[in-house]
């Protein structure tokens, strides 16, 4: 929600109270997605299915051969991990492009190309980088490894994801806490020398949640990069199933552009207020649900400890 946050910050009218229930409501929502997410649901009924569709086999069943192969596989298992609990984040990041408003249909498409375009500039080197490094360490890394270590019994792969997430979710209430007013804005001086620059900063987090993703499509496409022992492979896949991971978002908020006629982008923008509780839920929201679903409704799983569930899960 950086672009709002950057223009429009807590206005001096809002009280105290008001704040805080503004980061109650983002704290609400990100606590009750947590209870309701399914990851079964999301990443086989829907992930599953939406790969093999568009590849045309069972994803998991055939074994990548070959770069071609992979390249595809990487684009196809982004846009099939769309709605997986690490990329569910994104959608906050994303919002605010809603936001760039014009008076013709091209103005506003042009308008959420920007912010979009900034977003994948954060993004793309943080994937590249680590692809590169998953293609040179190879299988030694933490995250090529499933089987339970110490007396926790968490895979290391997923004691990686809780740090990962953590570190993310916990950088993103921060963030949702100074679009409220109640701290200073640490990207601030950034943002004023370099405008975009929070923008640029979300997209790296979100290049970041290919450092902890356990999704089984991404399990298998960092096996392949890790087995390759080639850098510039694993940096190329890795850029992909990022780009897949937004591709579906992006068209969603370009179509709300679109067909809502700026009406979207007025009712945003029409107070300070009104953007800047957008901006604060939906970083709150994000930020608790990655602290909550990762590092307590996770190892509730392991350390046989109650977490509220609902019935579905």
């Amino acid at each position: 929600m950086a672009q709002l946050a950057k223009n429009l910050p807590a206005p001096p009218t809002e009280t105290p109270r008001q704040r805080i229930l503004v980061i109650a409501l983002g704290a609400l929502i990100g606590f009750a997605l947590t209870v309701i997410w399914s990851a079964e649901f999301v990443d086989q009924t829907i992930g599953d299915n939406v790969a093999n569709t568009l590849l045309g086999h069972d994803a998991k069943a055939t074994p990548i051969t070959g770069m071609a192969t992979g390249v595809l596989f990487a684009l196809v298992s982004g846009v099939a991990g769309t709605f997986t609990a690490c990329n569910v984040a994104a959608f906050s990041a994303l919002t605010p492009t809603m936001a760039e408003g014009g008076a013709t249909a091209g103005d506003r498409v042009r308008g959420t190309f920007r912010p979009l375009a900034l977003l994948a500039a954060g993004m793309i080197p943080v994937s590249a980088l680590y692809g590169a490094v998953v293609g040179v360490v190879g299988t030694d890394m933490p995250q090529f490894r499933a089987a339970a270590a110490g007396g926790s019994g968490i895979p290391p792969r997923l004691v990686q994801a809780m740090i990962v997430f953590g570190v993310i979710g916990l950088i993103m209430v921060v963030l949702g806490l100074a679009s409220a007013g109640v701290i200073k804005d640490p990207l601030g001086p950034l943002e004023a020398r370099f405008p975009g620059a929070q923008l640029v900063v979300m997209g790296a987090l979100i290049g970041g949640f290919l450092i902890g993703r356990p999704f089984p499509l991404f399990r298998q496409l960092f096996r392949d990069a890790a087995e390759s022992h080639n850098p510039l492979y694993g940096a190329a896949a890795f850029v992909l199933q990022s780009i897949g991971n937004i591709a579906i978002m992006a068209v969603l908020l370009i179509a709300i552009a679109l067909l809502t006629g700026g009406r979207v982008s007025r009712w945003l923008t029409a107070t300070h207020r009104r953007a800047g509780a957008i901006t604060t839920v939906g970083y709150i929201a994000a930020g608790v649900f990655l602290l909550l679903y990762w590092d307590v409704r996770l190892p509730s799983v392991f350390e046989k400890f109650w977490y509220p569930l609902a019935p579905w899960v």
